[in-house]
């Protein structure tokens, strides 16, 4: 979880620039004309706007969802690959493997979908002068409000 974490956090500025992207594509669909060209011009606009400091908007659901998803990840791999060669006839090879690794990559993908709406939606989220967020006050603020607006299903 901590490795997961760090990395994400380290990777922050990167991730904000690809979700802020991500959603002028949606606005093209729209037929609205794109905010950002590019990502040197993403950077930069981020930078003006917000500071150095701008650019880890959002860092905080962030790093939730990458601790959540190498824990879900890690911890389901070795448990079903253990499980599986004390408990069946499979040896350990690339059966194994690949029985533990599609159980670890939907545990993790269930465990890290609420985080990834959560964090999308907190860094796409308008922001005053000093860079705070002006919907949420958190990412549990976010997740109960989605929880509260569009149900529990919506978030998943």
């Amino acid at each position: 979880m901590i490795s997961g974490a760090l990395g994400q956090f380290i990777a922050s500025p990167t991730d904000l620039v690809k979700v802020q992207m991500q959603m002028e594509g949606r606005r093209c669909l729209e037929g609205k004309p794109p905010r950002i060209h590019g990502v040197y011009r993403a950077f930069t606009k981020i930078i003006a706007e917000g500071g150095i400091r701008g650019l880890w908007a959002g860092w905080v659901p962030s790093v939730q969802r990458a601790a959540l998803v190498n824990l879900g990840d890690l911890l389901t791999y070795d448990t079903v690959k253990h499980f599986l060669l004390r408990n069946t006839s499979i040896p350990d090879n690339s059966i194994c493997h690949g029985l533990a690794s599609i159980c670890s990559g939907l545990v993790a993908a269930i465990m890290g979908t609420p985080a990834d709406v959560v964090k999308t939606r907190v860094m796409n989220q308008p922001r005053d002068s000093n860079g705070r967020g002006l919907l949420y006050k958190s990412s549990t603020d976010r997740l109960a409000q989605s929880v509260r607006k569009e149900g529990f299903f919506v978030t998943l």
